[in-house]
């Protein structure tokens, strides 16, 4: 990971959360332990070499954790750890926040239409 520029707490948490997938994936293990599989399923957009670094990085910071299961095929199911779970109020918050935003700007967008049509 890069150094940070300001040393700033909320600098270095956007670099472990922040991206594209990542914000998801800890969504996605929210629910429970998955599998690799599932979590593409979860999100067919992301490719397989980004949710890998993705899984790899938040297990380096100790927000996911890995456990192979032994067997043929091996199967490696992926979780929150306790630091994980700790995000998933904040996430379920910016979830609800966005929701809101959208909700407002749709009305008003509706009240700029219904203040066109009247002139």
């Amino acid at each position: 990971m890069k150094d940070t520029v300001s040393g700033c707490s909320i600098e270095e948490a956007m670099r472990l959360i922040g991206g594209r997938w990542r914000t998801l994936l800890i969504y996605y293990l929210s629910s429970g332990p998955k599998r690799f599989s599932e979590l593409r399923r979860d999100n067919p957009a992301i490719s397989h070499r980004m949710l890998t670094l993705d899984l790899r990085e938040l297990e380096a910071a100790g927000v996911v954790s890995r456990t192979v299961h032994p067997g043929v095929p091996l199967m490696v199911e992926y979780a929150l750890t306790e630091d994980g779970r700790a995000l998933v109020p904040l996430v379920d918050a910016l979830g609800d926040w966005w929701e809101a935003l959208a909700r407002r700007r749709a009305g008003d967008q509706s009240g700029a239409e219904v203040s066109a049509a009247a002139e």
